[in-house]
């Protein structure tokens, strides 16, 4: 089987189109289809089912991206093994992990880490979909719960705790609730549809102190982590944020201490294939030490 037509194949085969097949492989449309079609000759089978919308897989082409999948995988754990065998962790490492902790807490510290391994590329993808670590989506996640897949290497992080939080501006006009009581007087923010699990169950802040496990009603709701704190800050109500968005920010204030919300677990992750590679191994223990350093 021709390699450089299986390349074409798989890229193809991922892309679903032609058009968007040949900006990645820098070929015409012409090209690739020529491609394809001596491959599908080659081999005496149908790959493609061609229509409007694009291409789909044929139960032929579905078997044959199914294997030249694993082999990319394998080829990109080779070329992982023969680039880490320098001294110094080098190369690219893709990261994913939610929105809030990405945006917040781990974008400002990926300088530091560049800055001490100059030889890395970082690419961070920030995203409340959990990416495929077995194919090599992304090579490390920080996910906030533990993962269930026994294929990959996990370590707990930390914990993410929620309290109440309110502007300065809103207590102002609001007033500074001093118990669950006080509660009942106040304007909330929640999380909308389509919020991602398991923020969605961040709702605590409109049954907390209500015997009946009722709810008050909410002000506003947004389905992202980073809206909900922009809004909070701005003084329309009172929200549950995780406090490691807030510790650096001055314009929030957290209301009746005392009163804890959800705890979620974030972990550390990243599959076998990967356990004993450099750069993976670098960018943990940096991780690892800056959250040991500014516990929140």
């Amino acid at each position: 089987m021709d390699w450089d037509k299986l390349k074409i194949f798989y890229v193809v085969a991922q892309a679903g189109s032609f058009t968007e097949a040949s900006k990645d492989l820098n070929l015409s449309q012409s090209a690739i289809s020529r491609q394809i079609q001596s491959l599908e000759h080659e081999l005496k089978v149908s790959l493609f089912e061609r229509h409007a919308r694009g291409l789909s897989l044929t139960e032929d082409g579905e078997f044959l991206f199914k294997n030249a999948n694993e082999v990319m995988i394998h080829l990109k754990d080779v070329e992982t093994s023969l680039t880490e065998k320098k001294n110094k962790p080098s190369g690219k490492i893709t990261v994913t992990t939610v929105v809030g902790f990405g945006g917040i807490w781990l974008t400002p510290r990926v300088k530091e880490f560049m800055d001490k391994y100059p030889e890395m590329e970082v690419e961070l993808i920030v995203t409340d979909k959990e990416l495929d670590l077995s194919t090599r989506e992304a090579d490390v996640a920080i996910w906030m719960r533990q993962p269930t897949q026994l294929s990959y290497i996990q370590k707990k992080l930390i914990d993410i705790n929620y309290h109440i939080y309110g502007s300065p501006k809103y207590m102002q006009e609001n007033g500074f609730p001093n118990s669950l009581k006080d509660l009942e007087k106040h304007k909330f923010i929640v999380y909308g549809r389509g919020t991602p699990s398991p923020l969605s169950q961040t709702d605590w802040i409109l049954k907390v102190g209500r015997k009946d496990n009722s709810k008050r009603k909410s002000i506003m709701k947004v389905n992202n982590i980073y809206s909900l704190l922009l809004a909070a800050e701005s003084g329309v109500g009172l929200a549950s944020l995780p406090d490691y968005m807030v510790h650096e920010r001055s314009n929030l204030v957290k209301v009746l201490p005392d009163i804890h919300g959800p705890k979620y677990e974030a972990h550390f992750v990243y599959p076998q294939s990967l356990k004993n590679v450099a750069r993976i191994k670098s960018f943990r223990d940096f991780i690892f030490d800056k959250v040991n350093e500014w516990r929140f």
